[in-house]
């Protein structure tokens, strides 16, 4: 559940390949970039976060819900946001908060 996800659980997995369902029976991989950590404040999360995955800069999808699977962290419906093409020009940058 998402719940059960911390900032800890995708560093460990940072570096590594997620596959995206892009719901018409194809997956896209994108890659765990980077997890910060974000300022606690009052609501259902008590450490909040935001896991940033680097994907192709074509297609580039538009932020809504995904499912995501990785083969040890298993699979979770998250919603991601396009952030725009990663400064470095490796792709396109993506966010998923967890608050």
């Amino acid at each position: 559940m998402l719940q059960d996800l911390t900032a800890t659980s995708f560093e460990a997995h940072q570096g590594t390949p997620f596959q995206l369902d892009l719901g018409d029976g194809s997956v896209l991989e994108v890659v765990l970039q980077q997890v910060r950590r974000l300022e606690p404040h009052p609501g259902p999360r008590a450490e909040p976060f935001s896991a940033y995955f680097l994907g192709p800069r074509s297609p580039a999808l538009p932020q809504r819900i995904y499912t995501v699977a990785h083969d040890q962290m298993g699979t979770h419906d998250l919603f991601l946001v396009p952030l725009g093409p990663d400064p470095k020009g490796a792709g396109m940058l993506y966010e998923a908060v967890f608050n």
